[in-house]
C-alpha cells in the first residue's frame, strides 16, 4: 500500500507538470490555491485504504494469537476549522470496512481455530493539524489527535459466543491517532495525501460466556492498531 502511495503522489504530480510544466513546482513557481488556506472554514472528502489489526496481552505467557490482516477501504468528509495560520482543527467523520482473521495455536479443530472478524466502523475522529510553512505548491503537514468508533458488525448484543461460532466486540472504543501528508496545489484544487496509525486505548474484547474458553479466557485485552491511507480533495 506504500508503493501505491508513492505512485499515485507521483502520477498527480507529473500530471500537474504537464499541465503547467516546470512552473508548478520548479524554481519559481506559479503560486495556485494562494488564498485557499486563509479560509476560517473549507470542506473536503477522502478515499483510502486501511489495514486493521489487533494488540493482545495475555493473562498467563502462551503462544500468540495470529492476527492475519487484509486491506479495507475508507471513505469520508473533511471540516476543516483554521485556528491560526499553522494549525487547524479537522473533523473527519468516515465509514471504513476492514476483516481480520484470528489464529488460535491451541486450537487443534482446523475450523475452531480460525475467527473472522468483519467489521464495519462509523469513525469520527477529532484532529489537529499542524502545517509548515508553504512553499510553493507544497505544504507538509503533521496530524494528530483522538477518535471514537462505532462498530457496526461488533455482536456486542448476542447472547451466542466463539462455542457457537460467534466472536464478539464492545461497539464503542477509543483511539489516538498520529500521521503525516502533504497538501498539493493544484490549480483548481488541493489533493492532500496522508498516512496515519490508529492506537486503540479500551480493551475491545467480550470475553465467552465460560471463563475457560479457548478463545477468550487468556486474554487481558484486545486492542485495536491500524494504518490509514488517505487522498484528501478539497
Amino acid at each position: 500500500m506504500r508503493k501505491l502511495f508513492v505512485l499515485l503522489t507521483l502520477a498527480l504530480t507529473l500530471n500537474g507538470f504537464s499541465q503547467k510544466g516546470l512552473g508548478m513546482f520548479g524554481k519559481d513557481p506559479i503560486v495556485n490555491l494562494e488564498n485557499f488556506d486563509k479560509q476560517r472554514v473549507h470542506w473536503g472528502y477522502y478515499l483510502g485504504f486501511n489495514t486493521y489489526d489487533f494488540k493482545f496481552d495475555y493473562i498467563d505467557v502462551d503462544k500468540d494469537i495470529e492476527v492475519q490482516t487484509t486491506t479495507g477501504f475508507n471513505v469520508g468528509l473533511i471540516g476543516n476549522l483554521r485556528l491560526m495560520e499553522y494549525i487547524d482543527l479537522r473533523f473527519e467523520p468516515g465509514l471504513y470496512y476492514a476483516q481480520r482473521n484470528l489464529i488460535y495455536p491451541n486450537i487443534e479443530d482446523q475450523f475452531d481455530r480460525r475467527r473472522e472478524v468483519k467489521s464495519t466502523y462509523i469513525h469520527f475522529p477529532l484532529l489537529l493539524k499542524f502545517s509548515s510553512k508553504r512553499i510553493g505548491n507544497f505544504r507538509p503537514y503533521l496530524v494528530g489527535g483522538y477518535s471514537q468508533s462505532m462498530n457496526l458488525g461488533s455482536n456486542s448484543k448476542a447472547k451466542d459466543d466463539n462455542y457457537d461460532e460467534r466472536f464478539r466486540m464492545k461497539k464503542m472504543t477509543s483511539n489516538y491517532e498520529v500521521g503525516f501528508g502533504v497538501d498539493l496545489y493544484f490549480e483548481y484544487f488541493k489533493f492532500s495525501p496522508s498516512i496515519r496509525g490508529v492506537f486503540g486505548i479500551d480493551d475491545e474484547l467480550i470475553r465467552d460466556n465460560n471463563p475457560e474458553s479457548p478463545w477468550t479466557g487468556n486474554v487481558a485485552s484486545m486492542k485495536t492498531r491500524g494504518i490509514f491511507i488517505n487522498f484528501a480533495f478539497h
